[in-house]
């Protein structure tokens, strides 16, 4: 097992906000059990431009006794009176604060910033999500927060890696490629960028970052963070919308083609480290609950 260093980093939250998951009691449980916190986002891939983007933060906590052993719930939000969920994430985003609340998108400056549970995440890798397996690939200078607990579950990333992966970077390489062309609902688009380029710039760079870092993934069992070169100056060409419409579906299409081949192709593990993974869970809960 390789060894991961420690980051005595910050784990303070934005406070409470009326969103089901952002009550006060679920930022305190994220806060208290808190064994990982990292850059997700546009600037630990590279990717970002000057100014424009907004910082996204990924989490992971332990839960307290009584929310896996027993039945307590947090509130649904802070106003939500006798309404309660089940503890799976806090999640913030700071554009929140101004006028317009839950309805405005985030920009440059901005926070936004989600904690799961560890059973929650751990789901969620299992079966191969592309963006909370980020959190096992992020370089030492974008971890904001990493204990004892944490730096075990980084050191075996490779636990977590299988040919589920590929299923899911599909999946999600195809709906960025959807919403690049509009093919969704318009809610989803960013329309100032249409005006300008003639498609969602944005959209089109993470669908061809999606094949980049899903071919490495199926290929090496890791991620590389930031995209290395010649595919980061390629990918944000695209994000600056100096690459014509016809070029960029050509490259998305070929980067699923590629998806593809290796899903059926590739010598990964069929199955992630299940085992390991729930032995993890158990072990770092039992002795959370004893500190």
């Amino acid at each position: 097992m390789s060894t991961v260093s420690l980051v005595e980093g910050d784990r303070t939250l934005p406070a409470g906000f009326a969103h089901p998951h952002a009550s006060e009691e679920a930022r305190a449980v994220a806060e208290a059990g808190m064994i990982l916190r990292v850059q997700v986002g546009s600037g630990v891939h590279g990717t970002s431009i000057t100014g424009q983007d907004d910082r996204d933060e990924m989490g992971i906590c332990l839960e307290p006794a009584r929310f896996v052993t027993g039945l307590a719930r947090v509130p649904k939000g802070i106003d939500a009176r006798d309404h309660e969920v089940d503890f799976e994430q806090y999640q913030r985003h700071t554009v929140w604060d101004q006028p317009g609340g839950l309805a405005n998108r985030s920009g440059a400056g901005d926070l936004d910033v989600v904690v799961y549970s560890a059973r929650k995440w751990c789901r969620l890798a299992l079966a191969g999500n592309p963006t909370v397996l980020l959190a096992l690939f992020v370089p030492d200078e974008e971890v904001v927060f990493r204990n004892e607990v944490g730096a075990e579950l980084v050191a075996n990333a490779h636990r977590f890696v299988s040919r589920l992966a590929a299923d899911r970077f599909i999946g999600y390489l195809r709906s960025q490629k959807q919403a690049m062309t509009g093919e969704v609902g318009a809610h989803t688009n960013r329309p100032e960028l249409v005006a300008v380029h003639g498609y969602d710039t944005k959209f089109a760079m993470h669908a061809l970052r999606l094949g980049v870092q899903g071919v490495e993934l199926l290929t090496t069992g890791r991620i590389t963070l930031p995209v290395p070169e010649p595919d980061l100056s390629y990918l944000r060409s695209v994000r600056r919308g100096d690459v014509a419409l016809d070029e960029v579906v050509a490259a998305v299409d070929e980067a699923e083609r590629r998806l593809e081949q290796l899903r059926d192709g590739t010598d990964l593990a069929l199955q992630p480290d299940r085992t390991w993974v729930d032995d993890w869970l158990h072990r770092s809960h039992l002795a959370y609950w004893d500190a």
